[in-house]
């Protein structure tokens, strides 16, 4: 019979070959595990603890969900609760007191111009759900079929499923390109990039008296995080709103990646006093657990309810509530935005030093560091096998910041945007030590750099 001892020591040899087993049994394409080689056994607020004993800072939060980090009293707190009251965990979206508790901690949340006619929608959690069930509502209430939306959006069914009339999902779809393109290879930069993005949105949308089919609606993200952390800028946010005001096209804005105070305001629209008249909802929504809805005018009800199986889970719904209302009160969305002011202020110093730094980016608590090539191109070497792409030096930077306790995540089409979305309760103390581990690790990567590769020559284009 084995000691208590010999009991501790297997457990902790079983979590440690974690990662290798998960070779065998896993899939191969699962890229953030195996850029991550963490196997976390506890954690609370921002910190990690890894089986082999290690602690990390996590400036990932689950890709933004965790926006009170990991295991926060209060959503401790109201999981709890529901488990202790004996209370169905799951019933189809039938109402609770649950239920009611979130939707009207979500109203109080809402810009004034939605919160004050909106009704609220649930769907299944899955990426594709709310996304999905935003296009089939407003394709309901309008009776038409085309939807446009915007290259590389990347959190529903409607850019990665559907590429045109006839497809799989049966969506016909209009891409047009997002301002700040510029930062993919082939973009088109600057005030010419956003005004493109806005012709192209206005050639497509015709005018209503010309009597083209107008689209069912038109979907964009406030800020693309997946897609390198690129906020549009509040003039062509308001520009959108405008024209399809004009010509009777629901706007959709899909705030799965910016929601909850995110940015520095609750939700992303908000700074640029846009009011959507459908908003996508998950990710943070749920509190760290899986949840989506989907927010809109009242005039546009149409069709079922949302799909989804899971689209009533009770304790998602507490969890949530419990989020919403904490961030409110404690007006952690401000907090986000002076905390992500000094984040550029720092990170935009790093830039200065650093070459391989292209560009500094984002809103509140969602911040992305663009790393260039030597010549400049974000994945092209500059100087043969020894040179690294940009995409092997954001790698590099994660490697280091890990090494250092520091967890940041990489993103971006060309995989070379280092990205931090810290927990909306990350302190001044906290950031700091994050800042420094970064700053660390970005200069750790430079040193290698210069080790292995001839001088680049001039400073890479910014």
């Amino acid at each position: 019979m084995r000691t208590e001892r010999e009991r501790t020591e297997r457990e902790r040899t079983e979590r440690e070959n974690a990662p290798k087993r998960r070779s065998t049994r896993e899939q191969a394409d699962r890229t953030y595990a195996r850029a991550l080689p963490v196997v976390p056994v506890r954690a609370r607020g921002l910190t990690i603890e890894g089986a082999d004993g290690r602690r990390y800072l996590d400036f990932v939060s689950g890709a933004g969900a965790l926006a009170l980090g990991h295991n926060h009293p209060v959503v401790i707190e109201a999981i709890r609760k529901v488990l202790d009251s004996g209370a169905p965990l799951q019933v189809m979206n039938l109402t609770t007191p649950v239920e009611d508790a979130f939707v009207t901690e979500l109203l109080r949340t809402l810009p004034p111009g939605l919160a004050d006619d909106a009704r609220v929608r649930f769907c299944g959690p899955a990426v594709t759900d709310p996304v999905g069930t935003a296009v089939e509502l407003v394709r309901a209430a309008t009776g038409r079929d085309r939807v446009v939306a915007f290259t590389y959006h990347v959190n529903g069914p409607v850019p990665e499923a559907c590429a045109g009339p006839g497809d799989a999902c049966g969506t016909p779809l209009t891409r047009l390109p997002y301002p700040g393109d510029e930062h993919r290879p082939g973009g088109v930069a600057g005030a010419r990039g956003n005004e493109l993005a806005f012709h192209g949105a206005e050639s497509v949308l015709g005018d209503r008296r010309s009597g083209e089919t107008l689209p069912a609606g038109l979907i964009l993200e406030p800020v693309r995080s997946e897609q390198g952390v690129l906020p549009a800028p509040d003039t062509w946010m308001r520009r959108m709103r405008r024209i399809t005001a004009e010509r009777s096209v629901p706007l959709i804005a899909d705030e799965s990646a910016t929601g909850v105070g995110r940015t520095g305001a609750f939700w992303a629209v908000e700074h640029s006093g846009v009011t959507p008249d459908v908003l996508v909802l998950s990710r943070a929504v749920g509190g760290s657990l899986p949840l989506a809805a989907v927010v809109h005018r009242a005039d546009l009800h149409a069709g079922e309810p949302g799909s989804g199986t899971f689209r009533g889970n009770q304790l998602a719904l507490a969890a949530g509530a419990a989020t919403l209302a904490h961030v409110r009160e404690h007006r952690l969305a401000e907090h986000a935005a002076a905390l992500g002011t000094r984040i550029l202020t720092r990170l935009r110093g790093l830039a200065e030093e650093f070459p391989f730094i292209g560009d500094v980016r984002g809103r509140g608590l969602m911040t992305g560091i663009e790393l260039v090539a030597p010549d400049g191109a974000p994945d092209t070497p500059a100087h043969g096998v020894h040179s690294a792409s940009a995409a092997e030096l954001a790698a590099r930077v994660q490697r280091e910041c890990l090494r250092r306790g520091l967890i940041v995540d990489v993103a971006g089409p060309a995989a070379n945007v280092v990205r931090l979305l810290p927990p909306l309760i990350v302190t001044e103390e906290q950031t700091a030590a994050a800042l420094d581990r970064l700053a660390d690790a970005v200069e750790a990567v430079d040193r290698s750099r210069s080790d292995h590769a001839p001088p680049c020559g001039a400073r890479a284009p910014r």
